[in-house]
């Protein structure tokens, strides 16, 4: 029975759907001249095109990966038109950046703004909460970098980009701050045992606590604190 499914099974149709066998050959050549189109439309974008891919540059990256993909295998997609879409985002792309370079304002609206994140060792509450970016992703990003406590940084920039760039204090300015290693925030305190420094969960501000009730953040109102680090940066 198995057998006869097999030798009734089309398999020209499974591997090539309605095409003819000669129609990999055109793929072939369909994808070497596309190829050839991306690699010419980057080299005219320059490098800035390929480098930092804020929100507008990787609108234009996807639009063109786009145009080029399809006429690589679907036979009613022509080359031509592909080729067209090419030669009207290259330009158009040209134009927005001279606009770009010319008015912040028009660079603003379609670029973004880096923001501050981080400042004086503390999070920038307004900021934090207008950016799509989670704890643990950030904390990721700062531990990539060598941070183990946000005491040792004087600021953090989210750039329009999406990258994180991290100004830290010298080694004699360190101050004590919330640690962002795995698990150091799962046991947040609400009573202090041991007089010390210790930061609010949730914003990262820091100070000394004497024995008793914990009470309320300073900065945030939030009541969460776990003892604050001051580890020195490993480089």
């Amino acid at each position: 029975m198995y057998l006869s499914i097999f030798s009734n099974f089309e398999w020209k149709e499974f591997l090539l759907g309605g095409e003819e066998w000669i129609f990999l050959l055109e793929i072939v050549l369909r994808t070497i001249i596309m190829f050839l189109t991306i690699i010419i439309g980057l080299r005219i974008l320059g490098k800035r095109g390929v480098r930092q891919l804020s929100v507008f540059e990787l609108v234009v990256i996807i639009g063109l990966g786009s145009a080029a993909g399809d006429p690589m295998f679907y036979k009613d997609v022509g080359i031509a038109s592909s080729i067209v879409v090419f030669m009207v985002i290259i330009p158009f792309y040209s134009l927005l950046t001279y606009f770009i370079g010319r008015f912040k304002k028009f660079e603003n609206l379609l670029e973004g703004k880096a923001i501050c994140l981080i400042q004086d060792g503390v999070f920038s509450i307004d900021n934090f909460k207008k950016e799509n970016l989670g704890s643990d992703e950030f904390f990721s990003e700062l531990r990539l970098q060598g941070v183990s406590h946000l005491g040792q940084i004087e600021m953090a920039i989210e750039e329009t980009s999406g990258g994180i760039s991290v100004f830290f204090y010298d080694e004699k300015d360190l101050k004590f701050g919330l640690p962002i290693l795995p698990h150091s925030l799962d046991q947040p305190l609400k009573v202090i045992v041991n007089v010390g420094q210790y930061s609010c969960t949730f914003c990262g501000f820091t100070e000394e606590k004497e024995i008793g009730t914990a009470g309320n953040c300073k900065n945030c109102g939030k009541g969460n604190w776990v003892q604050a680090s001051n580890k020195k940066r490993i480089t």
